[in-house]
């Protein structure tokens, strides 16, 4: 009896200390983070993804400062230049179907663009090196007396302004220049090729099949975010809400919203192939090679980039990746390849850089399989 006595205390004094216990590495990745937790200012999620297996997923702060809801793993950040890589897929989908070729140009597909279209391909789009002006640059000024809303370019009106352009800022494939003009047209050629809208194609052939419930390209009036993230700036030593620009209301650059859930299951998707095989995304992610210069990183320095994706290394570590930034928004996934890591971060505030902190966390990670191999 007393032995039966001891043995249950032993196993509940275990039982307590597994529960209590912290994991080492997951309070070294909080502690990246621990900073932006709020119960009243804006904040971020954290998702790492070790193995196929979810390791650490956290939200910190706030989804607005209205309601001040927690943020979690089902919040809908807007995530930017994140956007570009379904838009990718949706074209990398197209080709697959036969109904689009990569080496398609834009007078192809858009009849009554101007002749400087002719020299411009699909693929030249996809790799940023098309040297379409950038639509924000030729934008009128905004008037800060008129409602965003109002002023809002849509994709349609960045066409036009491509059209009324009569060339671009260096020989198509010669150079590469990050383009949002570049993805906006790209998801017009889904929408003319498909002749779906490119919210409706999404939808129908990467999101559903993907699992992706709750991810969204949004378009105000037509559909709505649930869970939504609003997006923050300080101003004056205060948080302001700070959500819409003139230019957040077009689609295939940055358009998309999604959370960590839907995020977990993009990963999956890609790491299973199950939406292309191997070997046709193979091209996206084949870096891009031109006769000026190469791709860089928001900084500056060398990178890689094929369809949608930057593609270098990090510290020897194959890698793809991108970031976003937009009004009051700053995003990043960072998919470390031989290593099954993934680490994505969702910003609802313009003060961070979820790019460094995700490599921060990676660090964590590789330096951990590194040990494990040197034993």
């Amino acid at each position: 009896m007393m032995k039966s006595i001891w043995l249950l205390i032993l196993l509940l004094v275990t039982a307590v200390c597994l529960h209590s216990g912290a994991d080492p590495l997951t309070d070294k990745i909080d502690s990246i983070f621990a900073g932006l937790q709020s119960s009243d200012a804006p904040g971020a999620v954290v998702l790492v993804i070790k193995d196929e297996r979810v390791v650490f997923q956290r939200g910190y702060g706030v989804t607005d400062l209205r309601s001040l809801h927690k943020i979690d793993q089902q919040t809908n950040f807007r995530l930017a230049s994140v956007t570009k890589q379904f838009t990718a897929m949706a074209i990398m989908l197209l080709v697959h179907d036969g109904k689009l070729r990569y080496d398609d140009r834009l007078t192809d597909i858009f009849p009554d663009f101007p002749d400087y279209g002719r020299a411009i391909t699909v693929r030249h789009l996809l790799n940023h090196t098309s040297g379409l002006q950038d639509y924000e640059d030729l934008m009128p000024p905004s008037d800060p007396k008129v409602p965003v809303e109002q002023i809002q370019i849509q994709d349609a009106g960045v066409l036009d302004l491509l059209k009324s352009q009569t060339g671009t800022k260096f020989q198509p494939g010669s150079k590469w220049a990050y383009s949002n003009s570049g993805y906006v047209l790209l998801g017009l050629i889904v929408q003319n090729v498909s002749g779906e809208s490119f919210p409706d194609f999404l939808h129908h052939r990467i999101f559903a099949p993907s699992g992706m419930s709750h991810t969204i390209a949004y378009v105000r009036g037509r559909n709505t975010v649930p869970n939504r993230a609003f997006g923050h700036s300080m101003q004056s030593g205060r948080w302001k809400e700070t959500d819409q620009s003139p230019t957040s209301a077009t689609l295939g650059d940055g358009g998309v919203y999604s959370s960590l859930a839907d995020l977990a299951k993009w990963d999956r998707a890609l790491r299973r192939n199950t939406l292309l095989s191997e070997h046709e995304m193979q091209a996206a992610f084949t870096p891009v090679e031109v006769q000026e210069g190469g791709a860089t990183e928001p900084d500056g320095s060398p990178a890689a980039y094929g369809f949608g994706l930057f593609l270098n290394p990090y510290k020897g570590h194959k890698r793809m990746w991108h970031y976003g930034e937009t009004m009051g928004f700053r995003t990043t996934i960072q998919r470390f390849l031989d290593d099954h890591l993934t680490i994505v971060i969702l910003c609802n505030r313009a003060d961070l850089n979820p790019s460094a902190l995700a490599l921060q966390a990676a660090d964590l990670f590789l330096q951990e399989d590194k040990s494990h191999t040197q034993r």
